[in-house]
């Protein structure tokens, strides 16, 4: 059963009113399935849930369901619980809807994991504590930048009308400058500007690979927990991976699926944050070359380094044409932005560009001349330098946590940049019954098999959202919960 076929309730009936308790709920059932918001097939939490939701008598739940079986509009079904019923609705109310669960489940796109679609809801919530959050916290955010930043915007963007297919010209120049600093050389005709990093995957996928191609990812990767290739008939296959990286060659030799590609995130990985070693980067790409094996470079958190630059991008020794380049602004400065980019051969990131102008006529342009004004004007640079010192800071404080709370229940390696810690437990446990104690604890994890191809004992920690006291409750009561596990 999907996210989707469940029914979420955030109303509760009004004791102060004159109307009676059973038919405000009542009435609220049948407004729902009669508006559309409530789709056939759908499921109703337990009765006991409903009573608990609604903070009345069960046996007024019990009431109200038996009302509406006998009427015809729910069904309860052994196992599956009470849905929504289909025909016999179209008796009770001539403004019958169309059974958009049907279209909802036939859509090509697949829904995200039940976690995954847990996690996305609660990162709104503003009583739980995010542990897991990969986004900037609101009080590092440069805000007198930003404010500087958007007082020259009037003077240049003349008018915000649609860009070109490969966006901003300004920026790609900027970008193309800003690469340099990286060891990249490419012209503003080989950038191709994205609305982040996620949009890059999706075009490359629709764009570049056939139905049916093959993914090599490391194990575990970010790209796990999306289904933007498994969405387009993309098969992900899962490669071991070091404290130095991915290895592929040990795994495949030479013996490559068909119209393959390789994903990988060489600089501070997401979820392990694991950063390749120089020896690593120069072995994979040549094993590459030599089979013709393109690679996705995903470079979101290059910048991010705390006492030492990490090793050059792939991209900085490939001199064929094998590398396409992901970057983005999302986690150094705004995901909100929605601004990345694409770095690759001409013809390669024009076919991108064709199909991003179907999609979408082009990334915002207001976000586009902002981006170029942070990083023509220099801020851009002086943000990073203070950002990065408030990131160690907080990274030295979670690890100080981890110390006092995990030193005896798991493993982790100490982050050299980027903003996540890879938390290996030392027992084996029901990590998706932790991550559902932990939601009852107002806590919210990132759980390492949204990740992975197997079952792991792991936890993604983010020390880039929280603050200090939300991690210090955070972590504490997550020992706990995993000692009594």
């Amino acid at each position: 059963m999907t996210q989707f076929n469940k029914i979420k309730i955030d109303w509760q009936p009004n004791k102060a009113l004159e109307e009676t308790l059973h038919n405000q709920i009542l009435n609220y059932f049948i407004k729902n399935i009669m508006s559309g918001e409530w789709l056939i097939g759908q499921v109703l939490p337990s009765q006991r849930q409903l009573a608990d939701i609604f903070n009345v008598n069960r046996s007024t739940v019990v009431a109200v369901i038996s009302e509406l079986t006998s009427l015809g509009i729910v069904e309860p079904h052994i196992g599956k619980g009470t849905q929504i019923a289909n025909n016999t609705w179209s008796l009770y109310s001539r403004n019958t809807t169309p059974e958009w669960d049907h279209y909802i489940n036939a859509g090509m796109h697949r829904s995200n994991l039940p976690t995954i679609q847990t996690i996305n809801t609660l990162e709104f919530n503003e009583n739980i504590i995010r542990l897991s959050t990969g986004e900037m916290a609101p009080e590092l955010f440069p805000h007198k930048m930003m404010r500087t930043v958007l007082d020259k915007i009037p003077t240049k963007a003349l008018s915000l009308n649609y860009l070109e297919p490969l966006g901003l010209l300004e920026l790609r120049e900027a970008l193309s400058e800003h690469l340099k600093t990286h060891g990249i050389n490419a012209a503003p005709d080989q950038v191709l500007i994205v609305s982040g990093s996620l949009q890059a995957l999706q075009l490359i996928s629709l764009s570049l690979l056939k139905k049916g191609s093959t993914i090599y990812l490391e194990e575990p990767s970010y790209a796990k927990s999306l289904n933007v290739f498994q969405s387009n008939s993309l098969n992900m296959v899962g490669i071991p991976m070091d404290k130095e990286g991915i290895c592929p060659w040990l795994h495949l030799g030479n013996r490559l699926d068909k119209d393959a590609i390789l994903y990988t995130i060489p600089t501070y990985h997401n979820p392990t944050n694991h950063v390749m070693s120089l020896k690593r980067r120069h072995e994979l790409l040549s094993w590459s070359k030599s089979l013709q094996l393109p690679i996705i470079e995903d470079d979101a958190y290059r910048e991010l380094w705390f006492d030492e630059v990490p090793p050059p991008p792939l991209k900085s020794f490939d001199d064929t044409g094998n590398v396409l380049y992901l970057g983005s602004a999302s986690k150094s400065l705004a995901p909100g932005l929605r601004i990345g980019w694409v770095v690759g051969p001409k013809p390669v990131v024009n076919r991108l560009s064709d199909i991003k102008m179907q999609a979408d006529y082009g990334a915002s342009s207001l976000s586009q001349w902002v981006l170029t004004e942070w990083i023509t004007s220099g801020l851009y640079q002086e943000h990073l330098t203070s950002f990065r010192l408030k990131l160690k800071s907080k990274r030295d404080y979670l690890d100080l946590l981890l110390k006092e709370e995990f030193s005896e229940i798991a493993t982790w390696q100490l982050p050299t940049g980027g903003y996540y810690i890879w938390l290996t437990l030392n027992k084996k446990i029901d990590t998706s019954k932790l991550f559902d104690q932990g939601i009852k604890e107002n806590i919210l994890i990132n759980p390492g098999y949204i990740y992975s191809f197997k079952n792991n004992v792991s936890i993604r920690l983010s020390y880039a959202y929280a603050k200090e006291e939300d991690l210090k409750t955070g972590i504490k009561k997550l020992s706990q919960l995993i000692k009594k596990l």
